[in-house]
């Protein structure tokens, strides 16, 4: 087959929209870094587009009709957003689906530490990352500290020009000869991610006490025991100013700046990404270089399509959830019932709530999984097999399995499904490829399309390529971006299956 790059097919106004939605999309990307952050971007821009909380609506007398538009925030990590079609739900939803949070460093409950003159915050790595990649870079701490009286703190430390950065220390190369041998895989121990976070200690002295201790003499010492009696009073007292003082001095700035007290790192949620914003790559500034790409490069468009889209028959529906990069867990990820409950109080607020109907409206839907694909890398070919690999500037990525070995933990699409989605493609002039994750045998993964189908419903993986995928900085073409956006409205306005 013939394959098409996406930007010879563009002419100048689709260029200039091409840039424009990808300056949105940059955008999003540095003020959403956490699933936190990404949550209430996409809640302000929803609540912008007259989308109105669904909590709102409960137990009140308003019933819901063709149009209406709603949203559900599930405790400040996941979404689910509704417009309202002109059929009955029962028929079926038409639903994108993708994940906003990344592979990161989190922070320890019980974190902070001083060790030869460093003070430290202890991590453990969140989702797949290669571990040697978070050493020797400067990185921001984002997230929030919850006090028992309930009051939160937001922090966001790294980002601006004027913000302190931090770092994870790597061997000098002088001395790295071991370090050099060992795998990959080891390089960097997952126990030795700890951020550096101060090294300046705290001293309070009290100059009339350190005068009246020096000026006592024993007259019985000689000249030379005087001496290093002196001296050893003199150790002591820098080992007691210094000796725990780094991390008081970091604690001293966390109280004075942010009212935090040590205990307080019990409840919080804290993670360490990379500091500084995504960028333009590339002489011809195709792409764009970024943190957090997997999968907000497929959650971005994915809420802009739903925000676009109109005049819908099917109901459409736009979930954004937490903790895909460590198996959907939790009451935030994709097996969490959050989303079912969610289609349940729309359907009893539409007045066709019944178990059954929730059931019927569930296996009849239509799903994209909006996730992201591995982009080829002619510098690695060897981990791709060309003809089914997806590529930059191709287009729309449509993934009929995922998993690994044989098809392991994945979701494969039917064929009639497919040919669905081909027509709609088609029919809107959207650019898309298909593509398998790597070359057999070579690795493999997985996205939320399997739990949803485990409703009955039809579901396969479509999103944008990716160059270091799961790396601190992710490459993207801005026109898979704007195809996915296309490809993604295109869905929700005419997929009828």
């Amino acid at each position: 087959m013939v394959r098409k790059n996406t930007w010879t097919t563009y002419n100048q106004r689709q260029l200039k929209e091409v840039n424009k939605f990808a300056e949105e999309y940059k955008n999003f990307l540095d003020n959403a870094k956490t699933e936190r952050e990404a949550i209430d971007e996409i809640v302000n821009e929803v609540e912008e587009a007259g989308y109105v909380e669904l909590s709102k609506l409960i137990g009140g007398r308003k019933k819901l009709k063709k149009g209406d538009k709603v949203y559900s925030v599930w405790m400040n990590k996941s979404i689910v957003i509704f417009q309202i079609g002109s059929e009955p739900l029962e028929n079926g939803l038409n639903i994108l689906g993708a994940h906003i949070d990344s592979p990161r460093l989190d922070v320890k409950q019980n974190p902070l530490f001083e060790k030869e003159g460093i003070a430290y915050l202890d991590t453990h790595y969140y989702g797949g990352i290669k571990k040697y990649q978070y050493v020797a870079m400067p990185l921001a701490l984002h997230g929030v500290i919850v006090k028992k009286d309930g009051t939160t703190c937001q922090l966001s430390v790294g980002e601006d020009e004027d913000d302190p950065v931090f770092f994870i220390s790597d061997l000098l190369i002088h001395l790295a000869g071991d370090q050099m041998s060992k795998k990959a895989a080891n390089v960097i121990e997952g126990e030795a991610l700890d951020l550096i976070v101060g090294n300046k200690p705290l001293v309070i002295e009290n100059e009339t006490a350190s005068k009246a201790k020096s000026s006592k003499k024993n007259t019985k010492l000689t000249v030379g025991q005087q001496y290093a009696m002196d001296e050893e009073e003199k150790e002591g007292a820098e080992k007691k100013k210094v000796s725990g003082a780094i991390k008081r001095g970091i604690l001293a700035i966390l109280k004075d700046e942010y009212g935090i007290e040590e205990d307080d790192f019990l409840s919080a949620e804290l993670e360490i990404v990379p500091a500084g914003k995504a960028r333009d790559a590339g002489f011809d500034r195709s792409m764009i270089l970024g943190y957090g790409q997997d999968d907000r490069v497929c959650a971005y468009p994915s809420m802009k399509a739903i925000l676009k889209a109109k005049n819908l028959k099917r109901t459409g529906v736009c979930i954004l959830v937490d903790k895909e990069e460590i198996g959907s867990v939790g009451a935030t990820g994709m097996r969490s019932h959050f989303f079912e409950n969610a289609v349940a109080e729309v359907l009893n607020l539409c007045g066709q709530y019944s178990d059954l109907a929730l059931r019927r409206c569930l296996a009849n839907s239509c799903m994209l999984s909006s996730d992201v694909s591995a982009g080829f890398d002619p510098s690695y070919a060897g981990s791709f097999e060309s003809k089914n690999s997806a590529f930059l500037g191709g287009g729309l990525v449509f993934n009929k399995f995922t998993g690994s070995r044989g098809k392991g933990g994945s979701n494969d699409a039917n064929a009639e499904y497919i040919a669905a989605v081909r027509k709609v493609c088609d029919d809107n002039k959207v650019n898309f490829q298909t593509a398998e994750l790597g070359k057999v045998d070579a690795g493999g993964g997985g996205t939320i399309a399997y739990i949803l189908a485990l409703y009955g419903m039809n579901v396969i993986d479509c999103g944008v390529a990716v160059l270091n995928m799961h790396a601190p900085w992710e490459a993207t073409s801005k026109a898979d971006v704007y195809e996915a956006l296309r490809g993604y409205v295109a869905f929700l306005e005419d997929m009828d299956f």
